[in-house]
């Protein structure tokens, strides 16, 4: 099986297609395989493509642990840096907070 598909999330050869998706047997991760293309990208809760240096708005008040008050919606958030390989895909400093790790679902481009 020399046209094996190799998972995105987690590289495993086991993969099996399903309704035109792929799926991985190991991490259960699907995938079209026509937009392998678009494996690396991180992409904002309106769909527009992030890149490392950009600017984000918070779009909803994210609790964080062990600070008194939440990130407010609307908490603009300058240079980020992108982590494609990580569940909280954006590193970024915010005032009043520090450093912090947000998920771009939670994010609009500035």
């Amino acid at each position: 099986m020399s046209d094996t598909l190799l998972c995105p999330k987690c590289q495993s050869e086991f993969t099996y297609e399903q309704d035109h998706m792929m799926v991985c047997s190991q991490c259960f991760h699907e995938w079209d395989p026509k937009e392998s293309d678009n494996a690396d990208k991180i992409f904002d809760g309106n769909g527009n493509e992030l890149q490392n240096g950009d600017s984000v708005v918070v779009i909803k008040d994210l609790p964080v642990k062990g600070a008194p008050k939440p990130v407010k919606a609307g908490t603009k958030v300058k240079n980020i840096r992108l982590r494609p390989d990580s569940d909280h895909n954006i590193d970024c400093k915010i005032d009043g907070f520090g450093s912090m790790a947000l998920k771009s679902e939670f994010v609009k481009k500035a």
